[in-house]
């Protein structure tokens, strides 16, 4: 089986996206999950640029890298400079890097409006630079700078560059697509013109995605012979990003046929992912294909229903292959293939045509169509589920609340209040008082405060994420608040949810979900 090479610049390209910043640290962390993933080199960045790239392959130095090599970035010569006194040159030397991978002019318009040099000159550039570093490095890939540009205007010049770069040894002549704007049949068209014409030097691919073709563009350059693909994880990068490896790897490996990593590494690709996304302080990307939270998520009754008979029938792979899941939703479009999907991944089974299943149905589509979502609230849709069975004992009922919010003297900090009162099954009286650094804060509190004495185990819970959404802004204070809680108790996590006409009314409801949650778990 034909085995494609994979080169991440997650460090150095991807660094260049808008709103990404990755400390030495998180370079190191993320070097070590590449490794472990299996990806063949790791372009730490650029070290003549920056102090930052300067420690990192110092530290990376160290790194007991089980498959990975690490690759220093940098350029060809300056015109005016000998390789070896050429600084840029220098300091890759001196990242002790094992591959240095250098980018070099191969449109014409670039040799001589950006260099403002003869198209013949650049050629020595181009050979001067890479036989210099051949000897200090065990390998060197030479980038193409704007090739399929430079070939559309020029192909027998941009060819020309890329055969001194294969004269002076270059491991592999990658093509990259720098501004983006490429098409997958151009893309596949032009990297089998350069195997023809360079056939002794292996061929790589780097693009862009300003025309959202970047994967397409990355798998046609592998399908015309490429055998090296550049790209970051998440396709993160300056514009529109890279390619993205997220994409690429499984439609190289499960798609295409080839090998790029071993299979049981392929199901570690959710979690990189992931936790790329989050080092690099970005918002979740639920709908990214393959590893999103909702690449397998199934809400369509339709949908749904096939898919209980034939996985097939909706998924293109099977989401354990890449380390994700199936998720099936209930929602107003909920049918009966869904709650039964949805209650047997929640642990209880029922029978297709057990009287509580229509109820189900009918209750989440009229409490949904009142504003609720289940959707990622798993827990508030079991005690539902539960109290529509009979199943669900009755823990406590509310009696009230009450929330004063109230700033004291100018300039001073506001003060929250609240009250709550509970009746409890053995006919007990709760009524409490607690202060808060906000309304929602001293509600919990009063709650917590009103019902731990009676059920301790109360007391592990905490709140760890608080969600507010406006569902009908355009009704201005009339409008219905959704708020969605998730809870832990150090072992777990949960999620509720509740709707009111106020926040501190949505608050409640799914505060005292969350509890009762809590208590019914465990048995109480």
């Amino acid at each position: 089986m034909t085995e494609v090479k994979l080169f991440d610049t997650t460090l150095r390209d991807g660094a260049q996206a808008e709103d990404v910043s990755f400390t030495v640290d998180d370079k190191l962390y993320i070097a070590r999950l590449l490794d472990d993933f299996g990806i063949h080199y790791i372009e730490g960045g650029w070290p003549g640029s920056n102090p930052k790239d300067l420690e990192f392959f110092r530290a990376a130095a160290k790194l007991p890298l089980k498959n990975a090599r690490i690759a220093a970035f940098g350029s060809t010569r300056r015109a005016r400079l000998r390789a070896e006194d050429d600084p840029n040159l220098k300091a890759l030397v001196d990242s002790g890097a094992p591959v240095a991978c250098i980018f070099g002019k191969t449109w014409d318009l670039h040799v001589t409006e950006a260099l403002g040099i003869e198209l013949e000159q650049n050629l020595e550039l181009v050979e001067d630079s890479i036989a210099f570093l051949k000897r200090h490095f065990d390998e060197v890939i030479f980038d193409a700078e704007h090739f399929f540009d430079g070939y559309k205007a020029n192909p027998d010049y941009a060819l020309a560059v890329l055969q001194a770069a294969a004269r002076a040894g270059a491991d592999y002549l990658t093509l990259c697509d720098t501004n983006g704007g490429g098409l997958p049949w151009d893309i596949e068209a032009a990297t089998a013109a350069v195997r023809r014409a360079v056939p002794g030097t292996a061929v790589g691919i780097h693009v862009h995605n300003d025309s959202e073709t970047a994967v397409a563009n990355s798998l046609a350059a592998v399908r015309a012979g490429a055998t090296l693909v550049q790209g970051t994880i998440n396709g993160i990068g300056e514009r529109c990003g890279n390619a993205n490896l997220v994409s690429i790897i499984p439609g190289i490996q499960l798609k295409l046929g080839l090998r790029c990593v071993a299979p049981e590494n392929l199901r570690k690709l959710t979690r990189l992912s992931r936790t790329v996304q989050e080092l690099a302080n970005l918002r979740e990307w639920k709908n990214q294909p393959y590893t999103g939270l909702s690449a397998f998520a199934h809400k369509g009754g339709v949908h749904v229903s096939a898919v209980m008979k034939n996985a097939a029938t909706y998924e293109h792979i099977d989401p354990e292959l890449v380390g994700n899941r199936r998720r099936v939703l209930v929602s107003d479009l909920a049918g009966r293939s869904n709650v039964l999907y949805k209650l047997r991944e929640l642990g209880i089974e029922l029978d297709a045509d057990d009287p509580v299943v229509p109820k189900v149905v009918e209750t989440v589509k009229r409490l949904e169509n009142e504003g609720y979502a289940y959707e990622g609230a798993d827990a508030s849709l079991e005690l539902l589920v539960q109290r529509l069975r009979g199943a669900l004992p009755e823990y406590f009922t509310p009696a009230g609340y009450r929330v004063i919010d109230e700033r004291q003297g100018p300039g001073g900090a506001p003060v929250s209040e609240a009250t709550v009162q509970f009746r409890l099954p053995a006919g007990e009286h709760a009524h409490t008082v607690s202060l808060g650094e906000g309304p929602v804060d001293a509600l919990n509190g009063a709650i917590m405060k009103a019902l731990s004495p009676h059920y301790p185990v109360l007391g592990e819970v905490h709140l760890t994420d608080y969600k507010v959404r406006i569902l009908n802004s355009r009704d201005g204070t009339r409008a219905v608040t959704r708020v969605m809680i998730e809870s832990s108790d150090g072992k777990s996590h949960w999620s509720t949810v509740g709707v009111d006409s106020d926040i501190l009314g949505a608050s409640y409801t799914a505060l005292l979900d969350a509890i009762t949650y809590k208590l019914y778990k465990e048995g109480v």
